[in-house]
């Protein structure tokens, strides 16, 4: 049976942490908790790299350096995707294609080279799919029945 990998973009990793983010964060905090129940995690070093500069230095709160290194340590334990040469040019051609930005696309790109079913994430098209992937974000308004 395959594996169903979730991507976890940077946003969703930081609101879990993020004390002051409200409902984004018991929503995250409550996502990261289920992947670390089940396994299916997957981040890529862009995703680590972005998320301690951002608990470090952009939050309301930030977090103290050792704390978000062993965050970041515990989050290693996940399948990660080194970003290298040819996993580069895969995000331009893939932000050439769908528009999306040169770090958007390379977060795509680590999904996709991941084998991630998922990439959970609020600045991406919702329900959009690219090469087998499906966007999925958790903060979108869902339609009524």
């Amino acid at each position: 049976m395959k594996d169903a990998r979730v991507f976890v973009d940077t946003n969703i990793l930081v609101y879990a942490y993020d004390l002051s983010a409200g409902d984004k964060h018991d929503k995250a905090k409550e996502i990261i908790k289920n992947l670390w129940s089940t396994g299916e995690g997957l981040i890529s070093t862009q995703v680590a790299q972005e998320f301690f500069v951002t608990v470090t230095r952009k939050i309301a709160k930030p977090l103290g350096l050792g704390q978000a290194k062993e965050i970041v340590k515990d989050l290693l334990q996940w399948k990660t995707i080194v970003v290298d040469g040819p996993l580069i040019v895969d995000a331009i051609n893939i932000q050439e294609k769908y528009r999306y930005s040169f770090w958007d696309s390379l977060i795509i790109a680590s999904a996709v080279e991941g084998g991630a079913a998922t990439i959970i994430s609020e600045d991406l098209s919702d329900k959009q799919k690219i090469k087998n992937v499906t966007i999925s974000n958790p903060f979108a308004e869902k339609a009524p029945k």
